[in-house]
């Protein structure tokens, strides 16, 4: 996400963060590129408009002629301004009433609605210990039902069935007599979508929404459908008494518009963003993470939490200690790394949100493709616990088995274990206090082969 958006802002800032003094000759151009920057993202022409005001009004005030650098204040109001945009700070769900608080999500057939159903109430379940009960009112699409009763299995939530044949009012009212009966903490309620706005649609879920009074009413939508997201967005808003938004399929989008638009447009906050078809793959909505995501500076505050969300440290700390006593490290060890890795979002997510490294991954794209590790995992799968710890008696016929198990080319697995062999070196040298020296010899440059798909 924001790729083309970061590219272009990253380019433009750049000429004038050096500049000792902001006049409005130098601020004019560089403010043209960043109007075309974010109408080429899909930001909506109004929020552009007021975008480039607020930071033109800011950059030739006070506030900048008494600062030491300039230049370099700019781009800190670009990036404040864009924090604005998007809502200052994250709004978490709202679940302060009494039990069960009933969260309604809202949208157009296709944005996401029911996955991100199951997204959301594992995320309740998980981070914030709810007993949750997921149930559908789509009744017209019998395979809705389906969907949410598989996804509620999986994210290990209570299922409440529903048909075809009844009305949604009914099958809601009665979802929320099971959970304060059982004592639940939460109702999630998947509704009716459609192709398009329609009356009728809307006149339905005005009536749901009536009749189960919902402390949460989430609108779903797609992030790839660009500046038309934030006029559905509008367009659910003036219909139902929103209060928040699920922006899905955020992985996908390049642009980012949308992102940008939907808070100025609605006056709601987002709340979620939808980044994968995982059931975790979902993230709470964080302005100023995003603003310096956008802006090239990385999202180090959320690679943390993921650290410690998703890393067995046990495993790592086993790792380390072990490269760092011995030098050794195995392909188990390997193939353990690249678990983990992928668990993350895999090295292309894991860049993404590391400062000055946005662009670089778009350079890599080839090189660091996370199909590769997946390659590359299942070709360490296919091997035998021997060979994993013993590599060098992989020869001619053990080649030909693992690369017919892995379903890869014999050259597959030997190039993986050609990069397997340099990343060993490189261990036997942190060996000790070996890590240091290694840097300094380094010079700070990432030796071959030690990506996936490095040379």
């Amino acid at each position: 996400m924001f790729e083309n958006l970061s590219e272009r802002l990253a380019k433009t800032l750049k000429n004038i963060s050096g500049r000792g003094r902001l006049t409005e000759d130098n601020i004019k151009d560089t403010l043209r590129e960043v109007r075309m920057a974010l109408l080429e993202a899909d930001v909506a022409l109004p929020v552009v408009k007021e975008f480039i005001a607020k930071v033109k009004e800011r950059a030739l005030g006070v506030e900048v002629n008494k600062n030491l650098n300039p230049g370099q204040v700019f781009v800190k109001i670009v990036r404040n301004e864009l924090e604005l945009a998007m809502g200052e700070a994250n709004v978490p769900i709202d679940l302060s009433t009494q039990p069960p608080a009933v969260i309604m999500m809202a949208g157009l057939q296709g944005a996401g609605k029911t996955t991100s159903v199951g997204k959301l109430a594992r995320f309740l379940r998980e981070k914030q210990k709810k007993k949750v009960l997921v149930v559908s009112a789509d009744i017209y699409r019998p395979a809705a039902i389906a969907q949410l009763e598989r996804l509620a299995e999986e994210v290990e939530v209570e299922f409440f069935p529903s048909t075809a044949e009844q009305k949604p009012t009914a099958i809601a009212e009665a979802a929320i007599a099971y959970a304060k009966k059982k004592f639940l903490d939460v109702v999630i309620l998947d509704t009716a979508g459609r192709l398009a706005i329609d009356q009728e649609m809307m006149a339905e879920i005005k009536q749901l929404h009536a009749a189960v009074k919902p402390i949460e009413t989430l609108f779903v939508v797609d992030a790839m459908t660009g500046q038309d997201a934030a006029n559905t967005a509008k367009a659910f808003n003036e219909a139902l008494p929103l209060t928040g938004v699920i922006l899905t399929k955020i992985d996908g989008d390049a642009r980012g518009g949308a992102a940008l638009s939907i808070r100025h447009i609605t006056g709601k906050p987002i709340k979620f963003l939808g980044v994968g078809e995982k059931n975790t793959a979902l993230e709470p909505f964080h302005p100023d993470r995003i603003a310096g995501r956008i802006l090239g500076m990385g999202d180090v505050l959320s690679l943390i939490e993921e650290v410690e969300q998703k890393v067995d440290r046990d495993k790592a700390e086993k790792v380390a200690k072990k490269v760092m006593k011995s030098g050794k490290f195995s392909l188990e060890d390997f193939r353990e790394q690249l678990v983990q890795m992928r668990s993350m979002g895999g090295m292309m997510g894991l860049m993404d949100k590391l400062p000055g490294m946005g662009q670089m991954a778009g350079k890599m794209q080839g090189q660091l493709d996370d199909k590769l590790t997946v390659r590359m995992e299942a070709i360490i799968s296919s091997m035998t616990p021997q060979e994993r710890e013993h590599p060098d008696i992989i020869k001619g016929s053990r080649k030909r088995r693992i690369a017919a198990g892995s379903g890869v080319q014999v050259q597959d697995v030997n190039k993986l274990l050609k990069q397997f062999t340099q990343m060993q070196k490189m261990m036997k040298k942190m060996k000790g206090g070996g890590m240091a020296k290694m840097l300094r010899q380094m010079g700070g440059r990432m030796p071959p082969g030690m990506f996936p798909g490095g040379r």
